[in-house]
C-alpha cells in the first residue's frame, strides 16, 4: 500500500513538467539551426571559392605609381 502512495504523490507532482518542456524547445532549436546550417553551407562553400579564384589571381604591387599615391 506504502507504494500506491508514493506512485500517488508522484504522479501529482508538477515540477517535472517545465523540464520536459524546455528539453523539447531546446530540441527544436537546436533542429532548426541544423536546418539552417544545412541551407547556408552550400552558398558558403560557393563563395568562398569564388573568393579564392579572385584572390589568387590578384597581384601585388611592390612599388607606387603617382597615381596610387595621389600625387
Amino acid at each position: 500500500m506504502m507504494k500506491f502512495f508514493k506512485f500517488k504523490k508522484f504522479h501529482n507532482e508538477e515540477d517535472g513538467a517545465v523540464t520536459v518542456d524546455w528539453v523539447v524547445l531546446t530540441a527544436a532549436v537546436v533542429g532548426l539551426g541544423a536546418a539552417a546550417l544545412t541551407l547556408v553551407r552550400g552558398k558558403t562553400a560557393e563563395l568562398t571559392g569564388k573568393i579564392g579564384t579572385y584572390l589568387g589571381s590578384a597581384s601585388v604591387s611592390s612599388s607606387f605609381t603617382s597615381d596610387e599615391t595621389g600625387g
